[in-house]
């Protein structure tokens, strides 16, 4: 039998008292540091509520949306452009010459939304206001504008000031710029109360 196997073992009430607080102390400061880095850590997993709110639908009263006018919605990021389209908008679309896509062949809409109007309700568009050369923001340029980057038989529509693309009021792009497609039709559905419902069409596309 070996010299150490005789020490005595030192009891729990031999622990010095000053020794023995240090030690419980130690302990639980570890114990919170573990727990205060746990709960972060099992917070990250859980998607943040903006994270959900971009891939949600959202929902606008199109009733707010006064003729002629253009309210924008935020969808997954990007935004949405409702618009109200008066009687004279719609006739225009009838007549308009040199797009590169009239018939909306290059599906950037949804099967409903292939029509001249690229919409449900052909006084109402719904389209992502992103144009599709480069994600730059085109604008709104109205019939009669001064502005001289569109032809002067202008009949209204969409110019982005970036390259130079310009669409009609349906957001299809003219021959010869640089936009390839017309612009984005969002899946989009209207509820039994009327209500724009965007991202969600009923047919469980998103």
């Amino acid at each position: 039998m070996s010299a150490e196997s005789l020490l005595p073992v030192p009891a729990e009430c031999d622990i010095d008292p000053e020794r023995r607080t240090w030690l419980l102390a130690t302990g639980a400061m570890g114990a919170a540091a573990v727990t205060a880095v746990a709960v972060p850590l099992v917070s990250s997993f859980a998607p943040s509520e903006r994270a959900k709110a971009l891939g949600a639908a959202v929902s606008m009263d199109p009733l707010t949306v006064a003729p002629g006018e253009i309210k924008t919605v935020e969808w997954r990021g990007q935004p949405v452009w409702v618009m109200r389209r008066t009687p004279d908008m719609l006739a225009a679309l009838e007549h308009v010459e040199g797009l590169a896509d009239p018939a909306s062949e290059v599906k950037q809409q949804p099967p409903y939304a292939t029509n001249p109007h690229r919409s449900i309700k052909p006084e109402l568009l719904v389209a992502v206001g992103i144009c599709t050369h480069l994600g730059c923001s085109p604008v709104n340029l109205p019939q009669g504008t001064t502005n001289t980057s569109v032809p002067a038989d202008w009949k209204g529509g969409f110019f982005c000031p970036c390259h130079g693309s310009t669409f009609d009021l349906a957001g299809r792009v003219f021959k010869n710029k640089p936009a390839p497609t017309n612009l984005v039709v969002p899946p989009h559905q209207y509820l039994a109360d009327g209500t724009l419902l965007i991202g969600e069409d009923g047919s469980g596309a998103t």
